[in-house]
C-alpha cells in the first residue's frame, strides 16, 4: 500500500504544512493479539533477564536514562495526543542504543568464559575493577557492523580489557570507521554488503579462536544476540517510565529485528492482548523483515542493499526476533531515504514550542513512517491512529557520523542545538 502524491486534504489543519512522506504499509496476516507471550518467549527476552541487565548496565560508568523528548507541536499537526521520541543520542557517549547491546553482551560472554576457567562466578565489576585483565587480554571478541553496533563491542571491550577486531563492508562511512578506531579496535574491511561482512566475521573467528558478538541469530548461534537483546530492553523500560501513560502505537526501526523485538516483547510480556500496536519500519532498499512478513517466514533480502540509513541496511533476520516480532508485530513499513533526511531536518529545525534534536540517519525511519501514515486516512484508519493515540518512537542514534549529518541537514549537530541557521 503506497502513499499517494497528495498523502490528505490539505483543508486538514493539523497536517497541511507537512511535505509529504510516503511509505508503504503491510499490516501483518499472522499478527495473535490473543496469543500469550509464554515461557520459549520469555526465555529469550522476559523481566527476569531484564533485571540482571539493569541491574549490571546501570552500575557502569556514565550510565544515565536517555531523555524522551515530547514533541507537542508535531503531535498537533499530525492530529495525536502525544509524540513522545526516546532520544539515544546521548548514550554512554557512543550516540546510539546499541550501547546498551554490544557492550553488555561482550560483558556476559566474558563472565561466562572466565567463571568457566575460574570455577566461581565472574561479575563485570571485578572485570572492570582489572584484577582479571590479563586473563581479559587472552580473548579477542568480533563482529561485522554498519557502524553503531561495532562501536558499542568496541567500547565493551575497552572496558573490560579483551582484544577486539570489527568487520566494515564497502559502504560505511570513514566517519563510522575512525569511531571505531578510536576506542582501540582493530577495522578490517570486507568488500560486499553488511551480511557478506557477517559472513566472513564468523569465517575468520572461527579459524582463529575469535568470540563473535552479532546481533543477528541464526542456526546454533542464539546465545549472544539473546544478550544484546536483554540489554536493549533497557531503554524501553526507562521508555515507559518516563511516560505518564501506555502509548497507544509504537514506530521502531527494524535492521535484523533484534530492536523491534525487544520493544515488542517489553509490551507483550506485561500488557497482552492490551499491548499498544507495533509498527516496524525499514528502508525501502532492505526491507527483510516486511518481506518475510508477507511470506509468512523468514526472507532474505540480497544486493547492495543501498541506503542512507546505514544502521538498518539489513538482508537477513535474526530468527530469535522473527520468533517474536512474526505474531506479536501488527504491521511492517517502509520508508525512502528521501523521507528519512527530511525527518532529521524537520527534527532539526521544528515549528512551535518543540525543541531542536540531532537524529541520526537510522533514527528516523520510525518517525518518518508516523509522519507519513497518519497523513494517509486509508493507513491511517488501518492502524487505528485517531485524535486520542499517543504514538511512542525510539530514536535509536544521534549524529553518530558529524560530517555526513552536515552535508544531509545543512548545519552542524552543535549548530542545530544551539537553534542556529532555522
Amino acid at each position: 500500500m503506497h502513499a499517494p502524491d497528495v498523502p490528505i486534504a490539505m483543508t486538514d489543519p493539523c497536517v497541511a504544512n507537512l511535505e509529504p512522506l510516503p511509505a508503504e504499509l503491510l499490516l501483518n496476516p499472522a499478527v495473535r493479539r490473543d496469543q500469550a507471550y509464554g515461557a520459549q518467549r520469555a526465555a529469550v527476552l522476559g523481566q527476569a533477564a531484564l533485571a540482571e541487565a539493569r541491574a549490571d548496565i546501570t552500575r557502569w560508568p556514565g550510565y544515565a536514562p536517555t531523555p524522551l523528548r515530547q514533541l507537542h507541536a508535531l503531535a498537533a499537526r499530525l492530529g495525536v495526543a502525544e509524540l513522545a521520541y526516546k532520544d539515544e543520542g546521548e548514550r554512554f557517549g557512543l550516540g546510539s542504543f546499541k550501547a546498551l547491546g554490544g557492550a553488555y553482551a561482550v560483558a556476559r560472554l566474558l563472565q561466562r568464559e572466565l567463571s568457566a576457567r575460574l570455577g566461581r562466578p565472574v561479575g563485570t565489576e571485578e572485570l572492570r575493577g582489572g584484577t582479571l585483565a590479563e586473563l581479559a587480554r587472552q580473548f579477542t571478541v568480533t563482529c561485522a557492523t554498519d557502524g553503531n553496533h561495532g562501536r558499542s563491542v568496541a567500547w565493551g571491550a575497552q572496558l573490560l580489557g579483551c582484544g577486539c577486531v570489527i568487520y566494515l563492508h564497502a559502504t560505511v562511512s570513514a566517519g563510522r570507521q575512525a569511531a571505531i578506531e578510536a576506542l582501540g579496535a582493530q577495522v578490517v574491511r570486507t568488500p560486499g554488503n553488511y551480511d557478506d561482512a557477517v559472513r566472513q566475521a564468523d569465517a575468520d573467528a572461527r579459524r582463529l579462536g575469535r568470540h563473535v558478538i552479532s546481533d543477528t541469530s541464526y542456526p546454533g548461534y542464539m546465545d549472544v544476540p539473546r544478550d544484546v537483546m536483554q540489554g536493549y530492553q533497557l531503554m524501553v523500560d526507562e521508555a515507559v517510565q518516563q511516560l505518564g501513560s501506555r502509548p497507544t502505537h509504537v514506530f521502531v526501526q527494524g535492521g535484523v529485528g533484534g530492536l523491534a523485538a525487544a520493544v515488542c516483547g517489553w509490551f507483550w510480556e506485561r500488557d497482552g492482548g492490551a499491548r499498544p500496536r507495533l509498527v516496524v519500519v525499514e528502508p525501502e532498499r532492505a526491507d527483510c523483515l516486511l518481506r518475510s512478513a508477507r511470506a509468512g517466514r523468514p526472507v532474505a533480502v540480497t544486493g547492495a542493499l543501498d541506503t542512507l540509513m546505514a544502521g538498518l541496511a539489513c538482508g537477513e533476520v535474526s530468527l530469535l526476533a522473527w520468533d517474536i516480532l512474526a505474531s506479536g508485530a501488527d504491521a511492517f513499513a517502509t520508508v525512502s531515504d528521501a523521507a528519512a533526511v527530511q525527518a532529521m531536518r524537520l527534527l532539526a529545525a521544528p515549528t512551535g514550542s518543540d525543541a531542536p534534536i540531532v537524529a541520526g540517519e537510522s533514527a528516523v525511519a520510525g518517525l518518518a513512517a508516523a509522519i507519513a501514515l497518519a497523513q494517509v486516512p486509508a493507513q491511517r484508519a488501518a492502524l487505528g491512529i485517531d485524535a486520542r493515540s499517543r504514538l511512542l518512537l525510539f530514536g535509536s542514534e544521534g549524529a553518530t557520523d558529524p560530517a555526513l549529518y552536515a552535508q544531509l541537514v545543512g548545519r552542524t549537530p552543535q549548530q542545530v542545538l544551539a537553534g542556529q541557521g532555522r
